[in-house]
């Protein structure tokens, strides 16, 4: 199967100069999408060099495989959840690697895919699943949670400011029929929010479709402590790179990013450190690195793209 398009990956030339791969380096790109990061981090590395591709996709991995196949044993290619980080390392015997590289949130790829159900464009099943092979879809959520659950989803996940009138409209329609389709729940928050809402920048059901899709797949909770875990991998000096695209992503890994780089209680003066917390991490972004205009123009889903880095001490 093969991409008939590749997508050009968010921030390749930032990530690149992050990572740095070079010649017999071993990177794990964690998230491989259709495998651009990848392809550019092995261009970069040589002969010696290896990208470990993990995707919970099994279609991305086959459009990965295509893509990366005139790098043979270069590129290893593991179907699994990134959540899993440890437990797929481990299992693959990869124990040390010079960069992690997390690119979050859903890919074009499974945008433009009708059948996904990810996005209002087209209409489809109201999926949401990036492993469509098991779990609770959309409509799942959509047709069985209670008004205050949806609310609190909403708002939680999605800052949807008129989380309640769109959990009431939800229950609602409901009532008269089962919720299925992309197009029929985007109808259903478009008259919630009423023609006020039409003049916003984007469309009145964005924050809805995000909110349920983070909680379909469990996007935010688990972020700190992925950190922590890919640390466990990463050889001093190396770099982990993490690309969210929305506040509540980028809020989890600024937090747990500063977790690990301020650990270290002794007063500045002191020559080593005494009380046993030495910092894990030196955060190389001071704040987030955001894409250019001009990829912004070449890529419009770019735009909410905002980049961190550290590196392990």
């Amino acid at each position: 199967m093969v991409a008939p398009a590749p997508h050009q990956p968010v921030l390749l030339r930032e990530t690149m100069e992050f990572l740095a791969p070079g010649a017999s380096t071993t990177i794990v790109d964690a998230t491989l999408g259709a495998g651009g990061h990848a392809e550019a981090i092995l261009e970069l590395s040589g002969t010696e060099g290896r990208v470990l591709g993990i995707d919970r996709d099994a279609r991305a991995l086959e459009i990965a495989r295509s893509r990366l196949a005139r790098f043979g044993t270069a590129f290893t290619p593991v179907q699994g959840d990134h959540r899993r980080l440890g437990e797929l390392l481990r299992d693959a015997k990869v124990l040390i690697v010079d960069g992690i590289l997390f690119d979050l949130g859903v890919s074009s790829m499974q945008l433009d895919d009708p059948s996904r159900g990810f996005s209002f464009g087209h209409d489809g099943p109201l999926d949401m699943r990036m492993d469509p092979t098991g779990g609770p879809t959309a409509a799942d959520l959509v047709g069985t949670l209670s008004e205050e659950e949806l609310r609190r989803i909403l708002w939680a996940f999605g800052e949807e400011r008129q989380s309640a009138a769109v959990a009431r409209a939800i229950i609602a329609e409901r009532e008269r029929a089962a919720i299925t389709t992309t197009r029929a729940l985007a109808r259903v928050v478009e008259a919630a929010l009423g023609p006020a809402a039409r003049r916003y920048r984007i469309h009145p059901a964005t924050r809805t479709f995000q909110a349920l899709r983070i909680a379909v797949n469990h996007e935010v909770e688990y972020l700190e402590s992925l950190i922590v875990d890919a640390l466990a991998f990463l050889r001093p000096g190396g770099r982990l790179v993490v690309i969210a695209y929305h506040s509540l992503e980028d809020r989890a890994i600024k937090h747990g990013m500063r977790k690990l780089a301020a650990r270290c209680v002794c007063p500045p003066r002191l020559p080593v450190c005494g009380c046993g917390r030495e910092n894990l991490i030196r955060v190389l972004t001071s704040r987030p690195v955001r894409p250019s205009t001009e990829e912004i123009e070449r890529n419009p889903r770019a735009r909410s793209a905002k980049l961190r880095a550290a590196e392990r001490l």
